[in-house]
């Protein structure tokens, strides 16, 4: 079965507004039954092209225990397919953490709900060759014992928080639990050779599975959405480009960072300092200037492609005229094919009368000759009839 390849944002995204999707793979990573999901505000989106190369959603998910109790978490979930985006990760969790919306509404004490973060990547992170990395964090001692007595503990929980690290190119067909088999769909080895938009998966793997079901069939809608797959084709047209301009403004960032650090550190070379300022001064208005120049460039960009759209448009306009001229030609065909099968029925039956006249002139003696200058046809049509 041919089904939209979810690495893409916006396939992505497509199937984590499915609040059922939702919880079922949520479920799977956090081994626990999610039995309430909300996407919540926050600070960074990638709905502009600046910010393709790392799609992030929060969410605030029910959670029950084994002991039946419920309570509510904090899930950043961050994709991304690019090595260099650990600044903008840490980035984003800084957020998270600062957020008035992320503390408990009866907390009088400040207590921020517990967090978990996600990371989707589509690319191997060094040597590690599990498919999925649980990060949690423990409590210990002075001595390295693990402390329980009081754990977890609502301090504790704000400060801290676990994660969970998938590594798309580890999957490769690996299924040997509930959550491998969730993320199979995300298994880049059944990549069509048509295009890497699609994935041909064998759906009877998941039959029995009606969850995984309904994730299919939402894959599989994405795929013969017209819509969803112009986005895609958006999105391999910038990929490339707005992943180099990134990176570069992430280094350029951290490097003035370091750069700022250490400008504070030298208070008593106040010249120096100042020479430091004035050339990160000059950095950043050369930085703007390029910017400018790249955002006029996508912007120019932009327009081919909608013209583009226009006149692909245009064309299946044109192709739809000419189906209806073929299909109007074709009838027209069909009835010349009638007809030509009428006349050559009336020559058969034709031929069967003067097959029939020849005959019965020659029973009554008429001569050959004489036969055919009366029906006025060739001797030897009469010859042949004898």
């Amino acid at each position: 079965m041919l089904v939209a390849n979810p690495i893409y944002d916006i396939v992505f995204k497509y199937l984590m507004e499915d609040e059922r999707i939702a919880k079922t793979i949520l479920s799977a990573l956090l081994k626990k039954e999610v039995t309430a999901v909300e996407v919540r505000p926050h600070e960074y989106t990638n709905i502009s092209r600046d910010t393709l190369s790392v799609f992030r959603i929060d969410f605030g998910a029910t959670v029950r225990e084994e002991d039946g109790s419920s309570h509510l978490i904090l899930i950043e979930l961050q994709k991304t397919w690019v090595e260099t985006e650990t600044l903008r990760f840490r980035q984003y969790l800084g957020v998270q953490y600062s957020s008035p919306h992320n503390i408990k509404a009866d907390s009088k004490k400040g207590i921020a709900i517990p967090m978990v973060a996600v990371y989707i990547l589509g690319h191997k992170v060094g040597d590690i060759e599990e498919p999925v990395l649980y990060v949690n964090h423990n409590a210990y001692d002075y001595d390295n014992r693990p402390v329980t007595k009081g754990i977890p503990n609502p301090f504790v929980e704000s400060l801290t928080h676990d994660s969970i690290i998938v590594q798309i190119p580890r999957l490769r067909g690996k299924v040997n639990n509930r959550l491998d088999k969730v993320l199979s769909i995300f298994d880049q080895s059944h990549i069509s050779k048509e295009t890497q938009q699609i994935l041909s998966i064998d759906a009877s793997a998941y039959s029995d599975d009606a969850d995984m079901m309904h994730i299919v069939h939402r894959l599989v809608a994405a795929a013969a959405d017209s819509e969803m797959r112009y986005s895609m084709n958006v999105e391999d047209e910038y990929y490339s480009i707005i992943e180099k301009r990134d990176t570069t403004i992430m280094l350029k960032d951290k490097k003035i960072a370091e750069q700022s650090t250490a400008i504070k550190k030298q208070t008593a070379q106040l010249k120096e300092q100042e020479s430091q300022l004035k050339e990160q001064e000059t950095q950043l208005k050369e930085r703007d200037t390029q910017l400018k120049e790249q955002e006029t460039q996508l912007k120019e960009r932009d327009t081919q492609l909608k013209e583009q759209e226009t006149q692909l448009k245009e064309r299946d306009t044109q192709l739809k005229e000419r189906d209806t001229q073929l299909k109007e030609r074709d009838t027209q065909l069909k009835e010349r094919d009638t007809q030509l099968k009428e006349r050559d029925t009336q020559l058969k039956e034709r031929d069967t009368q003067l097959q029939t006249s020849i005959k019965l002139l020659l029973r009554a003696g008429l001569a050959p000759e004489i036969i055919a200058k009366q029906l006025s046809i060739d001797i030897q049509v009469v010859k042949d009839a004898m």
